[in-house]
């Protein structure tokens, strides 16, 4: 499927399939074919009937026309259903008076739904597993790269790129824990009837409601769920949370893509006048879907509220919501991936960048080595001349600091050669860099 040129930054070519007008009218095919076969299979329909259905393919749907006429009847199943009967009248008439026995118009568009949601899943889940990886040899490579940190944007004591890759690595994987979990939980047949007692099937409405999510392959809930949409609103708020992590690690990346810091950089794109220029587009891609999934997980939220046995108006503006909101994780995703296996990370950049403070983001090591001796106040004052000295590029925070007779005298030989070595104050960097990556390894 060609996807739409005002969708291309929103989704992937195969998620646009996942839920494209056949897909959605393939679900739609199924959900009434597994519940003609499970219908029959419990005696309440003749045989044929299944075989009538499961005969009619989706290309004998005409999607726009049943766009059209789902504007009058508030859904589009029913435009559905009266090309999917007149196609059995025409072919098998005898079947025709059973198709879509005691089911409603709600229960073949929410299955239908979740069989595009289930494909979905499994075209995100190939790029999680190459992100995972791809994050897991990144931070093993520059386990021992030493960089600035930055606090609100400004340096601070050094880290190291291994730590950085291990947090986006933890953030991610977490986060599709939690994903994972909530595709599991929706991936659930819906099968009610016009009130969600399956009345018309009598006391065989459970067993054919388990037979129908054997067959489509779904779990079979505990009962109909038409205006109880928490696991859909698990789904759709996990994708949120899921495509802000990975949105993170593009923010991070589109900054030390600048051409003041130089640290990183992914590929990137052109510029369609300036061919200096080399811009992060994979990062925009990523950020854009994180932009956007905030607005469609209140959608859902808000539409949550619905009335009785069956909604009016909030389920009607779920779909898309639904649809919108994975293709976006999914966009962001496969962004994330390409972003990540194919990034340059310069070590000496970070290193000039780091001598480019002249060691005043050692202050605070410097400040907790000479207060026990000198008290606090002292070290503070000696400690901030330093600083203005070394800002003004009048030497290294360093020099100025052991200039200091005072503190020169505080400190010990082995504290006065380290006071400026960005390996020895690197704290526990290493040890929370192993314990990100193994806590999620496999």
């Amino acid at each position: 499927m060609s996807v739409r040129l005002l969708e291309s930054l929103a989704t992937t070519s195969a998620l646009a399939d996942a839920f494209s007008d056949t897909a959605v009218v393939s679900g739609m095919l199924r959900f009434e074919t597994a519940l003609a076969r499970a219908e029959a299979r419990a005696g309440l329909v003749p045989s044929l009937v299944a075989d009538a259905v499961a005969a009619v393919t989706a290309d004998a749907f005409d999607a726009a026309a049943i766009a059209q006429a789902s504007r009058g009847s508030g859904t589009i199943a029913i435009a559905f259903l009266e090309a999917l009967v007149a196609r059995v009248q025409a072919d098998a008439p005898a079947a025709a008076p059973f198709v879509h026995f005691g089911a409603t118009s709600q229960d073949v568009t929410d299955t239908a739904l979740i069989l595009c949601v289930r494909r979905a899943r499994d075209i995100i889940e190939p790029d999680h597993a190459r992100l995972a990886a791809s994050l897991r040899r990144l931070s093993d490579r520059h386990r021992d790269t030493v960089m600035l940190a930055r606090t609100l944007l400004q340096p601070a004591a050094p880290t190291t790129f291994g730590l950085k890759a291990a947090g986006w690595f933890g953030a991610v994987s977490r986060s599709h824990a939690t994903l994972s979990n909530a595709f599991g939980d929706a991936c659930v047949a819906q099968f009610g009837g016009p009130s969600g007692t399956l009345a018309a099937l009598g006391p065989l409405g459970p067993s054919v409601a388990q037979s129908l999510a054997q067959d489509l392959d779904l779990a079979c809930p505990a009962a109909p769920w038409h205006t109880h949409r928490d696991r859909l609103a698990a789904l759709v708020a996990s994708c949120g949370v899921y495509a802000g992590s990975l949105a993170k690690i593009a923010r991070d990346v589109s900054l030390l893509m600048q051409f003041e810091v130089g640290e990183a950089s992914e590929p990137g794109g052109g510029s369609s006048s300036m061919p200096h220029k080399r811009n992060p587009s994979g990062c925009a891609l990523v950020l854009a879907a994180a932009t956007r999934l905030p607005g469609l997980v209140s959608a859902f939220l808000t539409g949550m509220v619905q009335e009785h046995e069956r909604g009016i108006g909030g389920w009607h503006a779920e779909a898309v919501t639904i649809a919108d909101a994975i293709q976006s994780t999914g966009s962001a995703l496969a962004a994330t991936a390409d972003l990540v296996e194919s990034l340059t990370v310069d070590p000496d950049r970070m290193r000039r960048n780091l001598a480019a403070t002249h060691g005043v983001v050692f202050a605070e090591r410097a400040l907790n080595l000479l207060a026990p001796s000198l008290g606090r106040d002292t070290a503070k004052r000696i400690v901030a001349d330093a600083v203005a000295t070394a800002s003004q590029g009048a030497g290294t925070f360093s020099a100025a600091l052991l200039a200091n007779g005072d503190a020169a005298a505080a400190l010990t030989p082995a504290q006065k050669a380290d006071l400026d070595n960005p390996e020895t104050y690197l704290g526990a960097a290493e040890p929370f860099r192993r314990r990100l990556l193994d806590d999620h390894r496999g």
